[in-house]
């Protein structure tokens, strides 16, 4: 086993981005006195969490699960969303082999496709070009009906944008003479992770069995619920077409959102043999997704994930150092499946710990969710001095910074930066290295400038990096006394090349991430 220099503890701040804008910033309305004091004592320095940076488009806002994956795996990983709508710019998307086997598949057998995922141009979870381009390809093969099941975002989008974004996808089939609504439904039944099965099954029941509103006009439907303050979220099912458009026996159904986390659920009660609650499925049905949401899912896979070797948690396991990771229920995925470069496989000697996420509707009710857990667990792994590298997520910022409700926000902030105190202390005590930086922003941007509504989605706003240590000896390249040009900007990627250099460890080839870290 190799011997490090320097034992390293990484937070990993969700959702807490850096923005001079006061009004509206949870961020700045919080007490963040700790990690004021931290950032001012050592090497404090911000990086980039968005566009091409982290490997999307041009201009689009980071994600969790984007962040955790350029975090982890030392390099810029090009996500789904880039290599979809290259494909699609290429014309080689409507010649995809399993898009193709899936139409035709459809137009085999009972002449049904089913298009289900979110419907937005929020780039997230998925993306309304990438429906459209599916309704081409379908209508391009000859397939008798394409019958979309739109789920509402109001997440990543402003809470009210349904309307328009159906009014859009309505204009489109009109222009094609191609495809038809099935059914309208908020994202927090459909796109559940919390294994809240009740909401799962509001879902399903309507995609299956037609339990909901009737309409033969769901924009105006949409628009009615706006006015009992239903918010795209939480649209309950909208049926249209009735019996006609829903999902059968020998039915193709293609699920179009590229990001896993929040499909799994809804998948596996249509394509696995055991189901969770009581609800009833149709059988034989043919599955394909865009992306692949799970290792163990038997479905085809239209945009299969690309190899990622020697990403951090691997490189330490094949150095023979111990790791552990920790995070509340709400983000566990982040800080194990997308850390370790999208594979659901534990490394060797790599430990893991969950704490429960409070079990509340939305979590402004609850802002501090389970920080302080997740701290006090920290603490005592980094005081038991059995691993060589203990990373973990704090998830306040971003999932309350998702409800829109700025005092809850505020409030998330503060409990995360008396976490951050909890794992300082500890990190101080037992000698090892604190790296703090974020995977996107959130909750700095509470308030949208234009409209002055709440905002709810992420920001493109840079995020913090700070390494603790004796500033004597290290810092980070780009702090205001070096100056830094607009090559030199940080990202993500560049983080576990500095914890490497921080431990004494060389860096694998694979990582094109740089180590920020300044030996004085």
């Amino acid at each position: 086993m190799v011997k490090v220099d320097n034992k390293v503890c990484l937070i990993v701040h969700d959702g807490w981005g850096i923005s001079e804008v006061e009004k509206g910033n949870a961020v700045i309305g919080g007490d963040t006195t700790n990690m004021d004091t931290i950032a001012k004592n050592h090497s404090y320095r911000t990086l980039q969490a968005h566009g091409l940076a982290v490997g999307l488009s041009d201009g689009l806002m980071g994600n969790s699960e984007v962040g955790h994956l350029n975090i982890g795996a030392g390099r810029i990983v090009w996500q789904d969303i880039v290599r979809i709508d290259v494909s699609i710019k290429k014309r080689e998307f409507h010649k995809n082999k399993t898009i193709l086997e899936s139409c035709k598949h459809a137009k085999d057998t009972s002449g049904r496709l089913h298009l289900l995922g979110l419907v937005s141009d929020g780039g997230v979870h998925s993306h309304i070009n990438h429906l459209k381009a599916l309704l081409e390809t379908a209508k391009e093969v000859g397939v008798p009906k394409a019958i979309v099941h739109f789920v509402g975002d109001g997440r990543d989008t402003a809470p009210r944008s349904s309307s328009k974004y159906l009014k859009e996808l309505l204009e489109f089939m009109q222009k094609e003479q191609y495809g038809e609504i099935g059914t309208v439904v908020g994202r927090y039944y459909a796109m559940d992770r919390d294994k809240r099965w009740e909401r799962v099954k509001i879902a399903v029941d309507g995609l299956v069995s037609g339990v909901g509103e009737d309409t033969s006009d769901p924009v105006a439907t949409i628009e009615e619920r706006y006015k009992k303050d239903e918010t795209d979220e939480f649209l309950k099912p909208i049926i249209v077409g009735g019996e006609e458009t829903r999902i059968k026996d020998k039915d193709t159904i293609f699920f179009f959102n590229y990001r896993s986390d929040r499909m799994r659920e809804i998948v596996s009660v249509f394509g696995l043999p055991d189901k969770p609650m009581e609800v009833t499925v149709p059988n034989d049905l043919n599955i394909t997704t865009m992306s692949r949401y799970n290792a163990e899912f038997p479905f085809n896979i239209a945009f299969p994930p690309q190899a990622m070797t020697n990403v951090l948690a691997e490189w330490l396991a094949k150095k023979g150092l111990k790791q552990s990771h920790i995070a509340e229920t709400e983000k566990y995925a982040h800080v194990t499946f997308f850390f370790n470069g999208g594979v659901e496989k534990q490394f060797e000697q790599e430990d893991r710990a969950l704490i429960d996420s409070p079990k509340v509707a939305t979590y402004d009710k609850q802002p501090e969710m389970s920080a302080q857990g997740v701290a006090d667990k920290v603490a005592e792994t980094v005081i038991g001095d059995k691993y060589d590298f203990v990373m973990c997520n704090f998830a306040p910022p971003d999932m309350v910074g998702h409800t829109g409700v700025y005092d809850a926000a505020v409030q998330a902030i503060s409990a995360t930066d008396k976490a951050v105190k909890t794992v300082y202390d500890a990190c101080q005590k037992a000698g090892y290295i604190l790296a703090i930086t974020a995977d996107h922003g959130n909750a700095e941007q509470m308030i949208n400038p234009e409209t002055g509504n709440p905002h709810t989605a992420h920001t493109t706003n840079p995020v913090p990096f700070i390494i603790t240590g004796d500033p004597s000896k290290y810092g980070l390249v780009g702090d205001e006394e070096n100056g830094e040009d607009e090559e030199g900007k940080g990202a993500l990627a560049d983080v576990a090349p500095t914890i490497l250099d921080l431990m004494g460890l060389d860096k694998p080839q694979d990582m094109s991430g740089r180590s920020l870290l300044l030996r004085k």
